[in-house]
């Protein structure tokens, strides 16, 4: 049997994170023993069973442990609010998982990758330049850099944005529910995400059957402003595959180059297409096959 072959068993494999309980799944390959691991989340104000599971499936079948995790207060995970986006939160909850992998029995602990993609392309970076023990990264189509976002925006965007935040702050400190926005919008709405064509590819990726509400508190105006992975990017030191989309109208390029060409062992690869292609279909397979091909390089054939 090949490894490409190779089937796989997925079961519960939860963890918590600041005493919070994340709920993730653990994929594990038959026939492999101790194999290298990699650690996936999603992307902004998404779920696990957004169209992650099809990549986890594939690196588990190349002989590859994977666990797909939901950030605090996202999926099936708990925590309130609901659907706090907070980038600084993410980051907690990758150090937890890796945190929680270290303590697995029967994977390698030598040889954790960390995937991400979106948003949480831009976390890998982050939890990866804070750990020297992590042995590969794959940053598919992410966001490096929140600034080129903000400056999209107009004066009567940015005020509307900061209405909002500052309401949803107000009402937290004074111990009521949260304000919500809408995460994905329309042109000329008031959501987080209103680049055209972004929100029916945003919903196509959501199984049939989901509960995922479209919303998350406004508060993510003033928290994203602050964050940017590729300020940390110099100090990932292990391989990583940075992919970047040449029509991608979501994910600003600049901060994804400059952040791929500030790290030292890094793959750095256009392909031609939008923020959701790499998601279902012929480039699904293009981008899955070339991140598999990347992983095994780096985690099963430099053994």
């Amino acid at each position: 049997m090949t490894a490409q072959q190779q089937e796989f068993v997925r079961i519960d494999s939860d963890f918590r994170s600041h005493g919070t309980r994340c709920a993730a799944w653990l994929y594990l390959p038959k026939g492999v023993t101790s194999p290298p691991i990699v650690i996936m989340a999603h992307g902004f104000a998404a779920e696990r069973t957004f169209r992650l599971p099809p990549f986890a499936e594939r690196f588990a079948r190349a002989g590859m442990a994977v666990l797909l995790f939901d950030y605090r207060c996202f999926g099936d995970s708990d925590g309130q609010p609901r659907n706090l986006v907070n980038p600084f939160r993410h980051v907690q909850d990758w150090k937890a998982a890796i945190t929680h992998v270290r303590a697995l029995p029967g994977v390698d602990h030598n040889r954790i990758a960390l995937w991400g993609t979106s948003f949480s392309g831009g976390h890998v970076v982050v939890a990866a330049s804070r750990d020297p023990g992590i042995a590969a990264i794959v940053s598919q189509l992410p966001i490096m850099d929140s600034i080129p976002l903000f400056t999209r925006l107009g004066p009567r965007e940015m005020v509307r944005a900061s209405t909002a935040a500052s309401r949803d702050v107000l009402r937290k400190l004074t111990l009521r529910s949260p304000y919500y926005i809408p995460a994905l919008g329309d042109p000329g709405t008031m959501a987080c995400i209103t680049t055209p064509g972004a929100k029916a590819g945003y919903f196509s990726m959501i199984p049939e059957g989901s509960t995922w509400k479209n919303e998350c508190p406004a508060r993510i105006g003033f928290t994203l402003a602050l964050y940017r992975p590729i300020t940390t990017a110099r100090g990932v030191k292990c391989p990583a595959l940075i992919i970047m989309g040449e029509k991608d109208s979501l994910h600003p390029p600049a901060p994804i180059e400059k952040a791929a060409s500030t790290m030292s062992r890094a793959e750095f690869i256009k392909l031609p297409v939008g923020p959701f292609d790499p998601y279902a279909g012929e480039w699904f397979e293009k981008t899955v096959e070339l991140e598999t091909r990347f992983l095994k390089k780096h985690l099963i054939e430099a053994r």
